[in-house]
Parts: structure tokens; sequence; C-alpha cells
């Protein structure tokens, strides 16, 4: 892969991230002092565009102890130190404590209730160093050392899809039973991605709908939509930070509340398929910086606009999220949930009373998301340029797409009552 394909703060390590450095990860790790590194090389974790709040390396490592010699490839999570756009968003941003807090205690616990249920499923990589002083880092296995990949270059499949859902759905049921039974076990998950200083003003949140308005009305197959989202866009900033900080500010007694994903979209999962069959085998969730508790269809309405394709959400969409539903109650059962079980009828309501989350999904997410994976745009620059920005609004793709999103909306009442 071509050097511009990587980010340029992961082509060249910080200078602390050195042999020294990770001598003393593994040594620890490894429970040897007299741990020596042989042979270490950094380089990208991932292609531009995977991620964007902080920094991915992937170091290859030789080491020997009294043991032998060993060969470990580890995956290098920190926050980007020159002074730029990720930097005045996210350096201040309690990400890196929210991810650590979950992969040292809330996932390690979700697992540990499953286990007493017979539930083997997987879901998370070891975690083998993690500090936010004097550095922000955290340091994985490398999940492509055991058969892990993104996938690129295609849509995902349903059974794919299916899979990351079960995992989704089971994070979300244990997440249910602590709030349940003790809720102060996640008292520090309250805070997400969009009541951080700057996100609800930032290009990110702001600099769609207003294109969406003008890409609505130069299409005659969507022009009538164009007066309702006229009227979604006079407040769908506030709607869209009632959704997100409901369960902190104002909590109903008729919602359903879990710790969400916060950004669950294609690139924060691997699979792992059969090296001779192909067959599908496995899902891993990763990147779980922005985790905290909301309404449970916060990751699902991400889900649609970052998860299927256009087919899935043209079609699929209800039965894929029953799927996630099916799971979602019959984990609830299997651990002993003792509050209010779900109910159908109760989750698809749920959906319409935040639409104005999906909303700005479909307005302000979605032409990014089409231009990201399907013409490989540059995603700082179609976050922090408008004319590159507007690009997205004249893909073609982007019009059947929205055709079939807004004629669900139609038919679910979403137009009604703005």
């Amino acid at each position: 892969m071509a050097e511009e394909s990587f980010n340029v703060d992961e082509l060249n390590p910080p200078e602390w991230l050195n042999l020294q450095f990770i001598t003393e990860v593994l040594r620890g790790h490894e429970k040897a002092p007299e741990l020596k590194v042989i042979d270490l090389a950094f380089m990208p974790a991932s292609p531009k565009g995977d991620h964007y709040a902080s920094i991915m390396l992937r170091a290859k490592v030789k080491y020997s102890t009294q043991k032998g010699e060993f060969a470990k490839s580890l995956i290098i999570k920190t926050m980007p130190e020159a002074e730029g756009p990720k930097k005045d968003l996210f350096g201040e941003s309690p990400i890196f404590k929210t991810e650590i807090g979950m992969y040292t205690r809330v996932l390690p616990e979700c697992e540990r209730i499953l286990r007493e249920v017979n539930d083997n499923a997987r879901l998370y990589v070891d975690c083998l160093y993690h500090s936010l002083s004097p550095k922000q880092v955290i340091i994985f296995d490398d999940l492509v050392e055991m058969g892990y990949t993104v996938v690129r270059g295609r849509w995902l499949t349903q059974e794919e899809i299916c899979s990351a859902y079960g995992k989704l759905a089971k994070i979300h049921a244990v997440s249910m039973k602590m709030i349940n039974e003790r809720p102060e076990y996640l008292k520090d998950f309250l805070h997400g991605m969009y009541d951080m200083p700057g996100v609800m003003d930032s290009p990110i949140v702001s600099g769609g709908m207003a294109l969406f308005v003008e890409f609505l009305g130069s299409h005659p197959e969507l022009n009538k939509y164009q007066p309702y989202f006229e009227k979604i866009r006079l407040h769908y900033k506030d709607r869209l930070q009632e959704t997100m900080l409901e369960y902190r500010n104002n909590p109903q007694q008729d919602g359903y509340y879990v710790l969400c994903h916060g950004d669950y979209h294609v690139r924060n999962m691997m699979f792992r398929h059969n090296k001779e069959t192909g067959s599908f085998e496995d899902c891993m969730l990763l990147d779980y910086q922005a985790c905290n508790i909301t309404p449970i269809v916060v990751d699902l309405i991400y889900s649609i606009y970052m998860l299927m394709g256009p087919e899935q959400r043209a079609g699929e969409v209800e039965h894929l999220l029953k799927y996630y539903f099916a799971v979602l109650v019959e984990t609830l059962k299997k651990i002993g949930y003792q509050g209010k079980m779900p109910t159908a009828s109760g989750f698809w309501a749920e959906f319409k009373r935040h639409r104005y989350y999906e909303f700005f999904m479909v307005s302000t997410v979605l032409p990014v998301s089409i231009a990201l994976r399907t013409f490989n745009f540059d995603l700082e620059e179609m976050l922090y340029n408008e004319e590159t920005r507007r690009k997205c609004y004249q893909l073609k793709v982007l019009v059947e797409d929205v055709k079939k999103v807004l004629e669900r909306f139609e038919r679910s009442g979403y137009f009604e009552d703005l």
C-alpha cells in the first residue's frame, strides 16, 4: 500500500515509543525481568480512514527470555501529539479512560456473567498494557495474527452482520442487568462523544443538514421530503443531544437503556473466516472508546448507516434488527435479568421516539459513509472542508439509497408532528 494511504502521524512513531518502552511493557506482561528485545519494527496498523480519534501502530517484536526466543505482534493505540483538528477535538476527551475501563473492568465482567450461563462469546481482545499518564496508550494482542481481518472492498454479508449484532446484543443485555442491579458499576460511563466540548458545533455535526436539504431539492423524486427537513433542520441538534444525554438528564420510565458501543461501524470490527473453506467463523468488536449509557437504539440506528450496505438498508433493516432483538431477549432471560423485559412493540417505538438521531444519520453521516466506502474519499477533508463534503452529496448512488430510507421513514410515521 502506498505511503499516502496512511495517516502521516502513523508513519513516524513518537519518540517515547521506542525499544526501551516496549521492553518494559513486555517484561511486565511476561513477568520476565530478564526479557530483552532483539528486534523491533513499527508500521501503521491500518489504512487511512479506518479510524480517526487516535493513532494506531503495529509493532513487530522479537524478544528473548530464559525460556527462549519469541516473536509477537502488538497493536498500539495512542493520542496524536501534533497540533491539528484531531488533537483539538479529542485531546482533552475521556476516550482513553473510557476504553481502558471497558477493557480492564466492564468487558471482563460481561464475559464472566456470560460464562456463568455457559455462553462462551468472546467480547474483546486481550489488553497487555494501558496508561493515562504520562502518555495515553493502550496495547493489545494483534487480531491479525489470530486470523481476523477488516472487511474491505465489499459490503458485509447477512451472516457477518448478524454475528456483529449478536455480540452487541450480549453486551447490551449484560449492561441492562448491571444498570438494573448495580448502576454504580457503570458510573464512569455517562459521557459520550456528543457531550464533549465543541462536538455539537463542529463540522462533523453541523456540516451536513443544509447540504442535505439542497440535495433533496435537486432531485425530483426526493422533492417532497425537502419541507420536512427544512423543519428538522431548525432543531435537530437539540433533539440529537437530548437523545444522547437522556439517561443522564431525563430517563424515561418506558425507555430501554444500555451501555452502547458509541461508534459501531464496520471498521470497528474484525471477522475471521476459515482459511481453507472461506466459511465464516467469528466477529470481534473493537474500539470501545465512546461507550456510554444511552437509549438502546443509538448503536442500532448508527449501524443502519455505518454497518449495512444499500441493499440491506433498502430491504433487510427490519429482519436484521429482529435478529438483534431476539438475541437480546434470549440473553436477558439466560442471565436472570430482573428488570422490565423489553417488548417488540416497545423496541420499535424507541426508534420512532429517537427519530431525530436517524434524521441526523441519513442527512449528515450516510453521504460521508458512502463516499468513504465506495470512492475512497479522505475523511479529514470531508469533515473539515465544505467543498469536499459537498461532493458527497453529488454522488449518484446516494439518490436511490436515500429514497429507500425516506420511504421507510414515511411508512413509519417519522414525519408526523415534526
